[in-house]
């Protein structure tokens, strides 16, 4: 009887898979809308009464997108006033929107990953999964992987679109 042999296990691949890296907590939005006069500006008095108020804690382990989705006068002290008073519970805030929140954490994310422990690897970038990794994602760990792998795949370790093969070097072999 013939003996299977499981080529992609010992191929050397190293699988990255993004969606390991994306942040499990919570995303919300605090739109600056709801603490506006008339809808229309920030009173500073009235504003500072809020935020000293506020339960705070209610933000614990979440990642916030801070946001002002009407047309107002709002002074940039009042954002960062927010992100202060965010910064001891969030794990992550961001002025915009949901996806530049989801865009900082990806690269928080992959600026923690370590170049070095991929040095001379062949590796696959996982391309599907039960979470959608936006494309910037893909770019970002690109830049990080490029100086220091030998090769780079997009896809499964069974099914690979080849994207990099580090060059050889000519100066060597000339």
């Amino acid at each position: 009887m013939e003996e299977f042999v499981n080529r992609v296990a010992n191929s050397g691949l190293i699988t990255l898979n993004l969606e390991e890296y994306l942040h499990p907590g919570e995303r919300v939005v605090y739109d600056i809308k709801d603490n506006l006069f008339m809808g229309l500006m920030l009173r500073e008095k009235d504003f500072r009464a809020f935020v000293k108020d506020n339960d705070w804690a209610q933000y614990a382990g979440k990642n916030v997108a801070i946001i002002c989705s009407t047309d107002a006068i709002v002074p940039t002290w009042a954002y960062m006033l927010l992100a202060s008073k965010l910064q001891p519970y969030v794990n992550r805030y961001v002025f915009g929107d949901l996806e530049a929140l989801e865009q900082a954490l990806l690269q928080d994310a992959i600026a923690q990953i370590n170049a070095e422990e991929y040095q001379d690897a062949k590796v696959v970038i996982k391309g599907c999964g039960q979470i959608p990794v936006p494309t910037y994602a893909y770019v970002e760990i690109m830049q990080k992987l490029l100086p220091v792998v030998s090769s780079i795949m997009y896809g499964e370790p069974c099914s690979t679109v080849p994207i990099y093969k580090k060059p050889k070097d000519r100066a060597a072999t000339v």
